[in-house]
This record gives structure tokens, C-alpha cells and sequence, in this order.
């Protein structure tokens, strides 16, 4: 069998099966090409254009080999109608097949015998061709639609792309919607907190509406010890700047001393600090104006 060639990669798969039927039956005839041309009157150079698909051979051409290889004229003519429609699509501009020594016109008598036996299929013409390529598609041409897979290519790359955005945009969602839940959270246990340093406070701050926050003083003697209802600490330190219930409580334990710290507004400002050092005077601790553990206990005593 002979060792052929492959065939020009941009030969359309329709032409790619008359020639590949032909080299079959070229191999199954056992004729060299020589050999070919003397049977057939087509010179080898055109055989050898014809087998390697660089030109379409002519109708006339396909049917001797047909003849020779013993295979059914009719079914080949089929293919090589179609083939022909490729060859045309392709090169528009191709120009008549190659003839043998001189140029190849066939008689009228054959090309009128010719479409007599093609004509005899009728109207089953198309299921014919359908039978040749059939017939012919055990080869290397490959899928007759060469176009298909690229489009599924294209369909299947579409998919994973939406897929994988899709996903993206789940994994943000859910991550917003925790952040969110996370700060609402730490939001409500902000405002819940109790201040460092009060433990049980029964007397709430009141707002005032259009000016700095008051507290009520609800002095009273508990175990020997007063308490003004904003914080029960005993050594929490308190300097001026400082705000808080812990420095309402004392400004309220101040004015119960006699002294005066100003407003209840829970500020250790200069009125406040004032008063802390005439009580650190009286009670003849170390007046810096700092309300320590010692303090604490000259105003709870």
C-alpha cells in the first residue's frame, strides 16, 4: 500500500473525503500512478494533483477510477458533486481541471452518457449523497462541521465565567451582611456597658434638653456610710478633667460636706476640684485636688 502524503490542512473536509475514497481505491487497484494515467488518459502529473489534493479532478477522471477500483460509479459521482460545491465555494476563481497530454474536453457523447447514469437516481439524489459520505466517513477528515466544537468551546467558557462571578458576588454578600450584624452588635453592647468602676447606681442621669447633663443626688446612710445614688466606689480616682457618675457622686457628697462643687453635672472642673482640696484641708489629708481611696473615705464617712 503506498505511503501518502497528508492533505493541506485548509482543504475543506468535503473534498478531503473524494480524495481520501480515491486513494483507497487508487491502493486497491494496485496501479502506480504511470500505470494510472495509461488506464485513464490523465497524465501522472495531474493524478498526483489530483491524490494530493491540490486540484479537483474532473468528473470524467472519477469515474475511471471508479471503474478500476471496482467501486459503484454512481455512489462517487455523488461525492465528487459535492465536493465540486466546496471547491467552488473555496476558489471561486479555480480554473478547469488539468487534462492528460493535451488540454481535457471531454466528448459530448460521454458527458451525455454520464448524466444518463447519473440521472437515474431521481429524486433520491440527496439520500444518495447522504449514503456516500456515509460510506466514506470512516477516515481521517474528522467531524464534517468543523465549526461546532468552538462554539460549545465558546458556550462552555460563558458558563464557568457567570459560575465563578456569580460565586464572587455570594461571597461578598454574606461577608457584608456579616461585617454589619458584627458592628450592630458592638453597638448594642457599647450602649448596654456599665461604666468601670460604679456597681449598682439606682439613680439614673437625667438629660437636660438644651444644656449639660445633671444628676439627681439622693443622699442617704447605708452601713455607716453615705451614698448620693450614682455610684457606690470607694477608690476609684477622680481628677480634674475627668466625667462620669463617679464624679456626680462625689460633687453630691461635697455639697452634703458644706462644700461647693458647683453643678451636679458629673465634670471634675475648677469648682469641683476646689471643693476636694477644702475637704482634703479639713480632714487633713494631702490636698492636690485628686480624689483618691483616702478622700473617698473623708466623703463616705
Amino acid at each position: 500500500m503506498s505511503r501518502w502524503k497528508a492533505l493541506p490542512g485548509e482543504l475543506d473536509p468535503r473534498v478531503r473525503q473524494l480524495v481520501v475514497r480515491l486513494r483507497r481505491l487508487k491502493d486497491h487497484s494496485g496501479l502506480s500512478l504511470r500505470q494510472l494515467a495509461a488506464k485513464t488518459g490523465y497524465s501522472t502529473s495531474s493524478w498526483e494533483r489530483y491524490l494530493g489534493g491540490r486540484s479537483l479532478p474532473p468528473r470524467e477522471a472519477v469515474e475511471a477510477m471508479a471503474r478500476i477500483g471496482g467501486d459503484d460509479p454512481t455512489r462517487l459521482l455523488a461525492l465528487h458533486e459535492v465536493a465540486a460545491e466546496a471547491w467552488g465555494e473555496g476558489r471561486a476563481g479555480t480554473s478547469a481541471p488539468d487534462g492528460p497530454n493535451a488540454p481535457e474536453v471531454p466528448e459530448a457523447s460521454e458527458i451525455t452518457g454520464t448524466a444518463d447514469a447519473a440521472g437515474t437516481a431521481g429524486a433520491a439524489h440527496t439520500v444518495e449523497v447522504a449514503g456516500a459520505l456515509q460510506a466514506a466517513g470512516a477516515d481521517d477528515t474528522g467531524p464534517y462541521n468543523l465549526s461546532a466544537p468552538n462554539e460549545e468551546t465558546r458556550h462552555g467558557r460563558s458558563l464557568r465565567v457567570a459560575l465563578v462571578a456569580g460565586s464572587v458576588a455570594l461571597v461578598l454578600a454574606v461577608s457584608s451582611a456579616v461585617l454589619l450584624a458584627v458592628r450592630l452588635t458592638d453597638g448594642d453592647s457599647r450602649a448596654s456597658a456599665t461604666p468601670l468602676g460604679s456597681a449598682t447606681s439606682s439613680v439614673s442621669p437625667s438629660p437636660s434638653p438644651s444644656g449639660p447633663r445633671t444628676y439627681a443626688c439622693e443622699v442617704e446612710r447605708i452601713d455607716g456610710r453615705w451614698y448620693a445614688g450614682n455610684s457606690r466606689t470607694r477608690d476609684a480616682v477622680l481628677a480634674e478633667g475627668l466625667a462620669g457618675p463617679e464624679v456626680a457622686e462625689a460633687q453630691c457628697l461635697l455639697r452634703r460636706a458644706g462644700f461647693a462643687p458647683g453643678v451636679v453635672d458629673g465634670i471634675f472642673g475648677p469648682h469641683t476640684k476646689s471643693a476636694v482640696e477644702q475637704l482634703q484641708k479639713q480632714a487633713g489629708l494631702v490636698v492636690d485636688g485628686i480624689i483618691g481611696r483616702h478622700t473617698w473615705g473623708a466623703l463616705r464617712r
